[in-house]
């Protein structure tokens, strides 16, 4: 018996893996996040099986499915939305289950940040623009950010930023960016990436709060902050270049070395 930690992707039902849907088809057990995961997901479990939507569950409610499929040898599909490594709230889960005994693994999934980039059709990483993404959040009624992690600090580096679970704390991301990055600098909002009900605001530091409450957006949403979400003065990347010589291309005849 094995519990598969499934990342379900961010929310469109065809951008979960190949390995990821395998998984959810032939197990007879499925533990889900509702809230996240959409239930045309789940929808690919066997006949007959158990599936459960966690989201009222506490984490002991949750193990103790767990041991009752691990006593009738029943493997489980775990689903958590977009890559559980992010925010996924995986790890006191397989610390329970190293306690127990009982194996698992770890399927990867579409990343929010991946799905909100796709949408907007852009590139986060450009030439001389920003080569570093930084994958964060703040602190509201979660876990206390750690010593140093602050977005003040983390705005030192000038890079593009996504910032999960924040949207109903954009004032404080404003006061924290606006020194370092500009009161222009492009934001862009993405709720519920990729869902049918999706929204994409775009704006500045200086006006993507108005924006957000005049949707009326309070939950489910990234917020990306940089300068290459505008960028289109920036050089060519040097990888397709005639001039740069690598061992798959001769930089004299353009073809392999």
């Amino acid at each position: 018996m094995t519990v598969h930690f499934i990342g379900a992707g961010p929310g469109a039902p065809d951008l979960i893996t190949v390995r990821g849907l395998r998984l959810i088809e032939r197990c007879p057990v499925c533990l889900y996040a509702g809230s996240l995961v959409p239930e045309a997901v789940v929808a690919a479990a066997p006949e007959g099986a158990r599936v459960i939507d966690t989201a009222p569950m506490t984490l002991d409610e949750i193990i103790a499915e767990i041991e009752r499929a691990d006593a009738g040898g029943l493997d489980v599909a775990r689903v958590h939305s977009g890559d559980p490594s992010l925010y996924g709230a995986i790890a006191e889960q397989m610390r329970r289950l190293d306690t127990l005994g009982i194996a698992y693994d770890v399927t990867p999934g579409v990343p929010a940040y991946a799905a909100a980039a796709a949408e907007l059709k852009t590139e986060l990483t450009l030439p001389n623009v920003s080569q570093t993404i930084v994958l964060t959040r703040t602190a509201m009624k979660a876990s206390a950010m750690p010593p140093g992690e602050e977005l003040e600090t983390l705005a030192l580096s000038g890079a593009t930023l996504a910032i999960h679970l924040s949207i109903r704390n954009l004032a404080h991301v404003r006061r924290a960016l606006e020194p370092h990055y500009g009161a222009d600098c492009p934001v862009a909002v993405i709720y519920r990436a990729t869902w049918p009900d999706q929204q994409i605001l775009r704006g500045a530091l200086s006006d993507i709060a108005e924006k957000v409450r005049a949707a009326k957006i309070t939950r489910t949403a990234l917020i990306l902050v940089g300068r290459v979400l505008a960028a289109e003065d920036f050089e060519d990347s040097a990888l397709y270049s005639a001039a740069h010589e690598h061992v798959l291309r001769n930089r004299k005849t353009g073809q392999p070395a």
